[in-house]
Order: structure tokens, then sequence, then C-alpha cells
């Protein structure tokens, strides 16, 4: 019962659009009516500023990070561990607050991993950094991290309910760029730096 309790609450936590209150707080702009419409770091980015965006990346990275550390801390199983962390994910993508529509779960993750296992977090994060300074393309790096995820949580020897919980996290990240995918291929997607204009969706 305690564990469910905790992944109501990280759905909760999870929920919370960072993205959106810092872009009408220091923007005076609703991020969902800007760029790519997403209220996660890139999108605030562009349309607010990266002041703006390094704070959403923080919170978001926050989100992901204390719900995995206090069930960590309760005691709780690997197996609830990891449903609190999927949770936390969850609810950043698909937000109760704001009708299920939120973002792409890339910070949040980020955030879980660095709960569940900082040496994933700071790997994946290495590789991420290396494929924006190669690509420029934001969307194709995080893919590229969340396809490699699973493995290294694998690789690290951690509890099978983790590598499980990560394959899922990976999913999510695929299903909640389809958008960015489409972009890619058709060669209209933003890149790193790029400040929104016109409306890309």
């Amino acid at each position: 019962m305690n564990e469910l309790l905790f992944c109501v609450a990280a759905y909760l936590i999870g929920s919370i659009p960072f993205g959106l209150i810092v872009g009408k707080v220091f923007g005076s702009v609703d991020v969902r009516q800007h760029g790519s419409g997403n209220i996660g770091t890139s999108n605030v980015m562009r349309t607010v500023g990266k002041g703006a965006a390094l704070l959403v990346l923080v919170l978001d990275v926050l989100k992901g990070t204390l719900p995995v550390w206090a069930a960590i801390a309760y005691g709780a199983s690997p197996l609830g561990v990891a449903a609190v962390a999927l949770f936390a994910v969850v609810g950043h993508n698909w937000p109760i607050f704001l009708g299920f529509q939120g973002g792409k779960g890339i910070a949040t993750t980020l955030g879980v991993l660095f709960a569940l296992d900082w040496r994933v977090a700071l790997l994946l994060l290495a590789i991420w950094i290396v494929c924006v300074a190669i690509t420029r393309y934001i969307s194709l790096s995080s893919l590229i991290a969340a396809a490699i995820l699973p493995f290294l949580v694998w690789l690290f020897g951690n509890p099978a309910e983790y590598v499980a919980g990560g394959a899922l996290i990976s999913l999510f990240a695929f299903w909640r760029h389809k958008s960015n995918i489409a972009r890619l291929r058709a060669g209209t997607e933003y890149k790193f730096g790029e400040r929104a204009g016109t409306e890309r969706r």
C-alpha cells in the first residue's frame, strides 16, 4: 500500500508543468502555443530563453529524482522503486493537470536515472551532449540516449526490475517523440539554439 502511495505521489509530482509555469512567469507566454508546442526544456529555450530553460531543466530533473530517492530511502522493493520511476515519467508525459498532454519525459528520465544509478545517468548525459554537438538535433540525441538506456541499466548490474522499467521508459520516449521523428524525416525539425519563429508541429 505504501509503495502505491509513492507511485501516486510520483505521478502527481511528475504532472507539475514547470515548463508552462516558468514560461508564463518569465516570458508571459504559453509555450504550448509556440515552437513545437511542447512544455519541455528545449521548447522553453526556443520561446523564452536559456535562463528559463535551465530552470525548467533542473525542476524537471528533480521531478524524477526526488520521488525515486524517497522510495529507495523508505526501503521499497526493486519493483516498487521501478514503478515509482515509471510513474514520475508518466506524470510528466501525461499530466493530470494539463488534460494528459505533457512533455517528452527526457529530463525527468534523467532525474530518475540519477536516483537509480548515477553512473548510467552521467554516461547517457555524456552521450546526449556528444550527439547534440554532432547532429545539432536535441530530439535525435534524446532518442539515441533512450535507445541505449535499458542496455546500460543492465550492463551496470542493476535489478531486472530496473532494466524492465528502463525499457518501458525508452518506449515512452519514442512514443512521445513521434512528431519529432516525422519532422526529422521531413527535414523540418528544429536544431539546437534555433529560436521559434514559425509553428512546426
